[in-house]
C-alpha cells in the first residue's frame, strides 16, 4: 500500500488540506473523512500525467 504525507487544517465549518508532494493544490471537505478522499481523488488526477505543468516536491542529495 503507497502512502502520501498531507498537511490540512480546519477554517470554519470546512476542512482544507494539500498533497506534501503536490503543495499548489488545495482541496477541501465538509469532514475530514470527505477531505481525505479529495486529496486520494487529486493524487490520482495529479499522478496520471495527464494534466500538465505539476510541480513537485523532491530531494536532491549535494554532497
Amino acid at each position: 500500500m503507497e502512502r502520501k504525507k498531507y498537511v490540512y487544517w480546519k477554517d470554519g465549518d470546512m476542512w482544507l488540506g494539500y498533497l506534501e508532494e503536490y503543495p499548489d493544490y488545495i482541496t477541501q471537505g465538509k469532514t475530514l473523512g470527505e477531505l481525505k478522499e479529495n486529496l486520494k481523488d487529486i493524487y490520482h488526477d495529479l499522478s496520471s500525467e495527464n494534466i500538465p505543468y505539476v510541480r513537485r516536491i523532491d530531494e536532491l542529495e549535494v554532497a
